[in-house]
């Protein structure tokens, strides 16, 4: 039989890529974890690994061997559902639940949540990081979180993981922000004004986000290539420069958290007018009482909001 606890540092080993990543994530010396694999490889009779210049992949054998634990965690972690479930109601929820957000849904979500938690479940303790998606999800793949909000633009499907599981949350509207004296007098429809600021300045988020992706196929769709002079995953920036008439931009609803816009709101063409929010857990803890709550507080925090703009 397979020893479960070299199993797992197999699994984070594909999860986190080297064996220092794993080292550090586990608290543990490099070499402790380059001698249980090897102890692994000699239960399997297989060679699990392979180098691959300086660092090393996981061969065909040792990935049938993460797909099962995959599977033993999952049902591990269903159990783990299931006791805290019997619990609960007994002592109230205890624990820590772990949360990843972006910064928008941080700014406007996660405060009311936490108010309804501590309200609802006083000794439940919650953890929350500042984390954008692309790197959130492949954290909560490798159990650093319990649950990631995360956010999907028009056009740009995010993979779907079998071993996680997705909730909507809300749609989020996206406008064109732009500088009061940047749009030509006389523009008129979406694509018209989106156009019209060809030559202008614009703010994005940085490049290999799914936010650029979708921003640059927006603008190149209606025949430009954008002049990005600034970049940063801080929409809040965004928003001050182009309140400060620097640059042009694509804002979502969310940044204003309740307040009047600051700045010149236009409409985008139809199909992209709005990004998918969204929670993600692992399958395994989707029923997991802690998650469970969290989910319902997030679900009023959106429905206690202020029209959007």
């Amino acid at each position: 039989m397979f020893d479960l606890h070299r199993l797992r540092l197999l699994r984070e080993l594909k999860h986190r890529g080297t064996l220092a990543a794993v080292a550090t994530a586990l608290s543990y010396a490099p070499s402790s974890v380059s001698q249980q694999l090897s102890l692994l490889e000699a239960e399997a009779g297989v060679p699990l690994l392979e180098p691959v210049g300086r660092r090393v992949r996981l061969t065909e054998q040792a990935e049938i061997l993460v797909a099962h634990t995959e599977a033993v965690l999952e049902r591990l972690e269903r159990a783990e559902a299931d006791i805290a479930a019997s619990l609960s109601g007994l002592a109230g929820l205890t624990g820590t639940l772990r949360i990843a957000s972006f910064q928008t849904a941080a700014l406007a979500l996660v405060p009311t949540a936490l108010g309804l938690l501590r309200e609802w479940h006083p000794r439940l303790r919650v953890h929350v990081t500042h984390r954008e998606p692309e790197r959130a999800l492949p954290a909560l793949q490798a159990r650093d979180f319990d649950l990631v909000l995360a956010e999907e633009y028009p056009g740009n499907p995010n993979p779907r993981p079998a071993e996680l599981e997705q909730e909507d949350l809300l749609d989020d509207a996206l406008q064109l922000a732009l500088p009061e004296t940047a749009e030509r007098p006389g523009t008129r429809g979406p694509l018209a004004v989106l156009r019209s600021l060809a030559d202008r300045p614009w703010v994005m988020e940085p490049e290999g986000t799914a936010a650029r992706h979708w921003a640059m196929t927006l603008c190149r769709t209606a025949g430009f290539e954008p002049d990005v002079r600034f970049e940063t995953t801080d929409l809040l920036l965004h928003l001050r420069l182009v309140d400060q008439k620097h640059a042009a931009a694509f804002l979502p609803a969310l940044v204003w958290d309740g307040r009047p816009p600051s700045v010149a709101l236009r409409q985008l063409p139809r199909g992209r007018r709005a990004r998918r929010i969204f929670t993600v857990v692992r399958r395994g803890g989707s029923r997991h009482p802690a998650v469970l709550a969290c989910r319902d507080a997030l679900r009023h925090a959106v429905a206690l909001r202020s029209p959007l703009p």
